[in-house]
């Protein structure tokens, strides 16, 4: 075979070699390239899903810390028993414990003499003695104050309480039974009587639909929170 011949052969054969070595070689490198794109996409993936729960939890985290949160009381002064059926549904929502109260000197149950004395009481800026003394009052974060509205305001024993209780860094959430006179805007009277707390958006229920005031009930307090 000529020499020639026989060297050209040689060379195709190394040629061939070389390009079967290169062509491995960067099949190697795009297997490994496609495999580290795929890891850094399922570590991207890893991140966004560990970000959306970190967003989700802090949600969850600030959605609780807008609500209601601690130990309730419910507090409540009733002659007729309209503002007692509101207390008794808010306690059944919310929990925590429920107090009526109470005059050392019980009010009459004659209606006209009733307002003489509740007239007289407010001209007078009266504090009527409480026979209700609620101890350990700081344990409550939360304080639901239901009463009638007696000649546009609440009754006398109320702002005995508001003295003798100081409520400071506590919510306090009104809730008034009336003939239609609604809040008659006693809640302002309560944030000026507590000035350190927060007063929430108060429930008028009208008396004579006391008894089936739980939805009513329901709705106020999912709107202000709890």
């Amino acid at each position: 075979m000529n020499k020639k011949v026989i060297v050209l052969i040689a060379v195709i054969i190394i040629i061939a070699i070389i390009g079967i070595v290169v062509g491995i070689n960067v099949a190697g490198n795009n297997k490994s390239s496609e495999t580290q794109t795929s890891n850094e996409n399922q570590s991207n993936n890893q991140e966004v899903a560990q970000t959306q729960n970190n967003a989700t939890n802090t949600n969850t985290e600030e959605n609780q810390n807008t609500q209601g949160t601690g130990k309730a009381l419910v507090v409540y002064f009733s002659h007729t028993g309209n503002t007692e059926n509101v207390a008794n549904f808010i306690h059944e929502a919310v929990g925590g414990d429920i107090v009526k109260l109470e005059t050392e000197e019980p009010y009459t149950d004659n209606y006209n003499d009733l307002l003489d004395i509740a007239q007289e009481e407010k001209r007078e800026n009266a504090r009527p003695a409480l026979s209700t003394k609620i101890d350990n009052i700081e344990q409550y974060d939360t304080i639901f104050l239901g009463y009638p509205i007696w000649w546009g305001d609440m009754p006398m024993a109320l702002y005995t309480f508001l003295d003798e209780y100081d409520l400071s860094g506590k919510t306090i959430a009104p809730f008034v039974t009336s003939g239609g006179s609604g809040l008659s805007g006693t809640p302002s009277n309560i944030q000026d009587e507590e000035p350190n707390a927060t007063v929430t958006e108060g429930l008028s229920v009208r008396d004579t639909n006391s008894g089936n005031s739980q939805n009513a009930v329901n709705n106020w307090l999912s709107e202000i929170g709890f």
